[in-house]
């Protein structure tokens, strides 16, 4: 299995606290002074940053075990970068919200640049996955 520096867990560490705080500050007050009259959406992905938000910060602990965390991270700004904010850009469409939050999404770059990405090729793309069956089912004949 490939070793990660010290410098890179530290590196991840960052990541994790820069998300972990930013969520802290900017989704927990609004989760704790939703209104009843709020938007389901709106609570459903305020909800969903909040869950984030503890994750992350159980990321500094466990920077490799958090890892697919940051892979969520990363496949999710990517994703509405190219299917939501590029053609609202390219149609001379985006409006003041769309932008901020493109913005946001865009300082995201930190974290394909601290991922370890040599470790998770190994562990995730050649190492053996888990097992479909139980023991027992693995001696049957079907």
């Amino acid at each position: 299995m490939t070793d990660i520096s010290l410098f890179r867990l530290y590196l991840l560490r960052a990541v994790y606290l820069l998300i972990g705080i930013g969520l802290l500050v900017q989704v927990w007050p609004r989760i704790l002074s939703a209104s009843p009259d709020q938007h389901l959406m709106q609570g459903v992905v305020n909800c969903m940053l909040g869950a984030l938000c503890g994750l992350a910060l159980l990321g500094i602990r466990y920077p490799l075990r958090m890892l697919p965390l940051l892979l969520w991270e990363l496949a999710w700004k990517a994703l509405w970068l190219a299917m939501v904010a590029l053609p609202q850009w390219r149609a001379g469409t985006m409006d003041e919200d769309m932008a901020a939050t493109a913005f946001s999404c865009l300082v995201g770059v930190v974290v394909p640049l601290a991922l370890p990405w040599r470790y998770l090729f190994e562990r995730y793309l050649r190492a053996p996955g888990d097992r479909w069956r139980g023991p027992a089912a693995a001696g049957r004949v079907q």
